[in-house]
């Protein structure tokens, strides 16, 4: 939830409007991305920076770590083929 600066609820259009829209004109980033976009963005860049899934979860405010984990499974291949090399790396001596 959003707020504005005496702590009332923001309106999801005032949001967009006012405040989403404008950052991305100087970001640089097409109109067309939407909050969530931004979102799935971030969680996406976390878990691939190794972030654990059960912080990322918290973040979102997902109730349970399933869901996280089933929406950004896209990403876990990559973090176990990560996992492997540095088992891997241990064990030869490497890590």
């Amino acid at each position: 939830m959003f707020t504005t600066s005496i702590g009332t609820p923001l309106q999801s259009r005032n949001l967009i409007l006012r405040h989403l829209k404008p950052l991305l004109k100087v970001a640089d980033i097409p109109e067309t991305v939407r909050l969530y976009d931004l979102r799935h963005s971030t969680a996406t860049l976390l878990l691939t920076l190794g972030v654990h899934p059960k912080v990322v979860q918290e973040m979102l405010e997902h109730a349970d770590i399933k869901m996280t984990l089933d929406t950004y499974s896209h990403v876990l291949p990559t973090l176990t083929q990560d996992a492997a090399k540095k088992l891997a790396d241990l064990f030869s001596g490497r890590g």
